[in-house]
């Protein structure tokens, strides 16, 4: 055998250890190996909520003073969210709000948005949830005025197969405790729910993965807008969706993918920590 023959024998011998391997095998050394090189990030709670809120200016959820994303706090009952009258481009770690589950203000000044009483409700009925987010981001708007729910059918997007409710009658601006019922039952178990002319509600195990989630939300909405004029969107196997569900939504997962948000958003929104 020749020396260059040897040598691509040899490489190719080395190349191979892993192919003979299974694709569970490998799914579960990549989960391994990520869960060992990556941290979860040393940001407290009120930095990783103003960094959401400038993310989510920056990914065209911003509508004026429309939206709240809220974080559990501390004390039982208790969560953070913006002072009503700023917009998601001018909260920072030290201007957001501690409230109760009555909207009553325990720390920081001004009024919490009236609109965050179901998420008093979302907060009592899913104790799994850590942060939610609800924005009127524009292709979710669109599609919410179609009355028709979300269509998960790209590999990025499979974060929200079938964890994406659809809640198809409007109940009016949400300040009432009739609407915190109705949104927090129309949620039930899912991460996500599309509002029919209204807009979006993520309801995440983490600040992070309820970030990521709210931007896979806006950009599949955007897809599946475009795919639709095309022609008719084919669905994928149920039993691959899931699998790239899970794969895609683990927490060092969404760790990763809300740093590098988060480096490319402090490039302009350096007071975002102050």
């Amino acid at each position: 055998m020749l020396r260059s023959d040897a040598h691509q024998h040899e490489r190719g011998a080395e190349m191979s250890k892993t192919f003979t391997q299974t694709k569970e095998e490998l799914v579960g050394k990549a989960k391994k190996q990520m869960d060992t090189t990556f941290g979860q990030g040393d940001w407290t709670v009120r930095q990783k909520l103003a960094l959401t809120c400038r993310i989510l200016f920056e990914g065209g959820h911003d509508s004026g003073l429309a939206g709240q994303i809220t974080a559990r706090a501390t004390e039982p009952g208790t969560y953070y969210t913006q002072q009503l009258g700023l917009g998601f481009d001018e909260i920072t770690a030290s201007n957001l709000l501690v409230v109760n589950s009555d909207l009553e203000v325990l720390e920081g000044k001004g009024m919490a948005n009236p609109a965050n009483r179901f998420h008093s409700w979302v907060y009592e009925a899913r104790p799994d949830v850590n942060c939610i987010i609800h924005t009127h981001p524009t292709h979710i708007v669109a599609l919410s005025m179609l009355e028709v729910p979300l269509q998960v059918s790209h590999m990025d997007m499979c974060p929200l197969f079938d964890d994406c409710a659809f809640l198809k009658d409007w109940p009016g601006v949400p300040v009432g405790n009739e609407e915190g019922e109705i949104i927090s039952k129309a949620l039930g178990s899912k991460r996500a729910l599309l509002l029919s002319h209204h807009g979006q509600l993520v309801a995440g195990d983490s600040i992070e993965q309820a970030c990521v989630l709210a931007e896979l939300f806006e950009r599949a909405a955007r897809l599946q807008l475009l795919a639709s004029a095309a022609g008719d969107i084919k669905p994928i196997p149920e039993t691959l969706g899931k699998e790239a569900h899970d794969w895609i939504l683990r927490p060092t997962r969404s760790a990763i993918t809300f740093a590098y948000f988060a480096r490319r958003v402090l490039k302009k929104h350096g007071d975002a920590l102050a």
